[in-house]
């Protein structure tokens, strides 16, 4: 099963983006996973925050399969533990199914991609900046990786 993690706009801080590609490494060993940018809307000073969320979503919604299991990073998603995430994650992997993580602009998601999407998630209560958020993200995707295979790198 290949896994995607879809983002709006690049990795800024080159220590976070080292950290980042580190973690995606690793995540390769154990499945496909790639990570996909969206370039930053241009001009947007003229939008409503509701026109570039839709300007936003229609450029993430183009990169999505009809047969993809969409799960977007939002506020107001699940929040699960790091175990659980791992089980959920192993039986995904077992649907064929490519799985798509999306990460979406300052300003969330448009209606249409919330209705796209087959689930939410949530990485904390607390609010993170959308450069932390894809490294906290990709740590726990490695993470999972280890729990599934039984490796040492979580401690329970």
């Amino acid at each position: 099963m290949k896994s995607l993690l879809l983002l709006i706009g690049k990795t800024t801080n080159k220590h976070v983006s080292t950290c980042i590609d580190d973690y995606v490494g690793r995540i390769g060993h154990y499945m496909p996973f790639e990570i996909q940018v969206i370039p930053e809307l241009k001009n947007t000073k003229n939008l409503s925050t509701s026109q570039q969320k839709e300007r936003e979503g229609e450029l993430l919604l183009n990169k999505i399969q009809e047969g993809d299991h969409v799960v977007l990073l939002d506020e107001h998603g699940q929040e699960l533990r790091s175990v659980e995430f791992a089980k959920w994650l192993e039986k995904r992997q077992q649907s064929g199914r490519r799985l798509v993580f999306v990460i979406g602009g300052a300003y969330g998601f448009s209606e249409a991609v919330y209705h796209r999407a087959n689930e939410q998630f949530s990485l904390s209560k607390m609010t993170f900046s959308h450069q932390l958020v894809r490294l906290v993200f990709t740590e726990q995707v490695y993470r999972a990786c280890t729990i599934i295979k039984g490796e040492p790198y979580h401690h329970e």
